[in-house]
């Protein structure tokens, strides 16, 4: 490894053998020397970390090296057959603005009108819209009243509607904007005066109405054929707490946790109950699940990437190789290899793991080494190989299943906006909004998912409605 163009491996290897040839050097001076080398491999190692062989984000990645784009032979612009999405010109415009000919600017004759040419101008316009009922009243000779009905939604001499409340939601729960923003944007370009505590309100109630939904998509997730799970760190009062996600490509579900592990994945209870294929990164509280399993292969990428570069384990980067290998190649295949094609990889993964156990043996102790109780701890490229030799079902299971696919990136993409959230917003005050937080998330995820837009989706539950997906039986 080099910094500044020195190369620091070389340097402390070269140190070592001094200190091994010095004599003359007092042997607590010749340990702590050894503790400093240890130190300074360790912090080497940490160095060496990045986006490409850890679990380490892109965004505090800033220094990584981006792959140059192959220059395409294609021209610029839309190719043929691409769907454009050119502005089209609307049949029933909302104003229209006549421009009549200056005739002083014609040579003399007789003109009569032969049509017009129209062009449209689309413009954006923030106003509130105010909606007045009037109850009739009426009133007999002996001066008895009787008075119109309201509709049942109208409760206030003055009150938001369902359509305000659906947008105040939109813009917390997922553009993800604080209350106060929001708060400004209602007061200064709408024109609307509102409390941070009504956007509470708002939220609280689109959490209510979801009650319904929350257990309905459980239910689906739990019947499902295939299933993405996760987890991520998130503050609630300055305190971590874990957000767990189930989803596919079809449903989303969130919730919050003050556990990681199997206490909080059975108090959510979809896991227990579901018997598909599981697909996640290797987290060991998944497994006491009586479910198939498959494994992330973009997590064992980036393990075998650092096993190449920091302990340079030649086996690691010829089973990476083969791992996208076999991704291209089922791809191709329609998400599915024959028996025989499977069984031919099998067995060149085989091989190089094979290879691996003598590029990477078992350490041995030490031969002045007192004995210890327990097992001798194994290098992380060890555990590795270990973990993909005891796993080789669950890690090729994307090439035998056609629903199994390479990675768990659906899972981590379902919780990426998590991470968003938090840079925007930072954390949440309490549990209860942690809670409102998922359910709406899980609800907007899954509407999404069956292409409706937001808006749409918010609509339909402040009016008490329910998606069209979830009236279909089945």
């Amino acid at each position: 490894m080099k910094i500044d163009d020195i190369d620091i491996t070389a340097t402390l290897e070269q140190a070592k053998l001094q200190l091994e040839q010095e004599k003359n050097i007092s042997p607590s001076l010749k340990t702590l020397l050894n503790v400093l080398f240890v130190v300074i491999a360790v912090l080497m190692k940490r160095l060496g970390l990045n986006s490409k062989n850890s679990s380490k984000p892109p965004s505090s990645d800033p220094n990584r090296k981006k792959e140059p784009t192959e220059k395409s032979t294609r021209k610029a612009g839309g190719q043929m057959g691409h769907v454009g999405t050119q502005l089209q010109p609307v049949k029933n415009p909302d104003e229209i603005i006549e421009l009549p000919l200056d005739k002083t600017l014609l040579p003399k004759g007789k003109y009569h009108s032969a049509g017009y040419d129209a062009r449209q101008v689309i413009r954006f316009k923030i106003s509130k819209h105010v909606i007045e009922y009037r109850a009739q009243i009426l009133e007999n000779a002996q001066g008895e009243q009787w008075m119109a009905a309201f509709p049942e939604f109208v409760t206030r001499p003055a009150q938001y509607g369902n359509d305000f409340k659906s947008h105040a939601v939109y813009l917390s729960q997922f553009q993800l904007l604080p209350y106060n923003r929001v708060e400004d944007y209602f007061r200064h370009e709408c024109q609307i005066p509102i409390s941070q505590g009504s956007l509470c309100r708002f939220n609280q109630q689109a959490y209510d109405l979801l009650v319904d939904f929350d257990a309905w998509v459980k239910e689906k997730l739990i019947n499902a054929r295939l299933l993405h799970v996760d987890e991520t760190g998130i503050n609630v009062n300055a305190k971590q707490v874990w957000l767990h996600v189930a989803a596919n490509e079809q449903w989303t579900y969130f919730y919050p946790h003050i556990k990681r592990g199997n206490e909080a994945t059975n108090d959510i209870g979809i896991l227990p109950k579901f018997k598909g294929t599981l697909c996640h990164d290797h987290w060991k509280p998944y497994f006491i699940y009586q479910c198939l399993h498959a494994l992330c292969n973009a997590h064992h990428l980036r393990e075998l990437e650092r096993a190449f570069e920091q302990d340079h384990q030649a086996w690691a980067k010829r089973l990476q190789a083969l791992l996208l290998e076999i991704n291209q190649v089922t791809k191709k295949a329609g998400g599915q290899l024959s028996e025989v094609s499977a069984s031919q990889y099998c067995q060149h993964y085989r091989t190089i793991l094979e290879e691996g156990k003598k590029e990477c043996p078992l350490p041995e102790p030490e031969a002045n080494e007192k004995k210890r109780r327990g097992r001798v701890k194994k290098s992380k490229s060890r555990n590795l190989l270990e973990r993909l030799i005891n796993f080789e079902d669950e890690t090729l299971r994307f090439m035998k299943e056609v629903d199994v696919p390479f990675s768990n990136n659906l899972a981590e993409n379902n919780l990426r906006m998590t991470k968003v959230q938090r840079k925007i917003s930072g954390c949440f005050r309490s549990m209860e909004g942690a809670y409102i937080f998922c359910r709406i998330r899980s609800y907007i995820s899954t509407c999404r998912k069956h292409q409706m837009s937001v808006t749409e989706a918010l609509n339909l539950l402040f009016d008490g409605k329910k998606p069209v997906f979830m009236q279909n039986v089945g």
